[in-house]
């Protein structure tokens, strides 16, 4: 209510500022991101999303998926570093971007190959390391860096922390 009477008042900035990141908040992250971005027009995306990063230190990697369909592609992929995403979502954003924007579908898949391979992911199965696997090498191809990429995952692989080794022991055989 506070935030709708400055908004009515034409007192926009300091309605942003007092509520306008938590008003905003709604179920998913990315649902609250496109909220304040729909609310505040007079705000550039990049400046909400790092509104509302900050206001949520420790999440940042929640934020993957705002950046992206920002297209903020290397604020993505930082944020996914940052601190754990859903490899899920990284494996998609793999896919969806191995023919567009082959460079980020790489380190998105890098990243939930990094994530996979630390044990981090909710109800993580062999299907989830085969996706991130395949997806990853396809952006790859694309980019002309297979061999590079194909390293990569092998050092990677090779530093597994997942609960019984999980990931190695699937992407074992395809690495060689």
């Amino acid at each position: 209510m506070c935030e709708e009477v400055l908004l009515s008042a034409g007192l926009v900035d300091e309605a942003y500022r007092f509520y306008g990141l938590e008003a905003g908040r709604t179920g998913t992250y990315l649902a609250w991101f496109r909220a304040v971005v729909r609310k505040y027009p007079n705000k550039k995306p990049e400046d909400v999303l790092g509104d509302l990063v900050n206001h949520t230190p420790g999440d940042e990697g929640k934020w993957f998926a705002a950046a992206k369909d920002a297209k903020l592609y290397d604020q993505a992929i930082a944020l996914a570093n940052s601190s754990p995403c859903s490899p899920q979502t990284l494996s998609r954003a793999a896919r969806d971007f191995a023919d567009k924007n082959p460079a980020f579908a790489v380190e998105a898949g890098m990243t939930a190959l990094r994530w996979l391979t630390a044990g981090y992911g909710y109800e993580i199965t062999g299907l989830d390391v085969m996706n991130a696997y395949v997806q990853t090498m396809k952006a790859a191809e694309n980019l002309g860096r297979r061999d590079e990429v194909l390293r990569r995952i092998r050092d990677l692989v090779a530093s597994d922390t997942s609960p019984g080794r999980f990931v190695a022991g699937l992407l074992g055989r395809e690495l060689g």
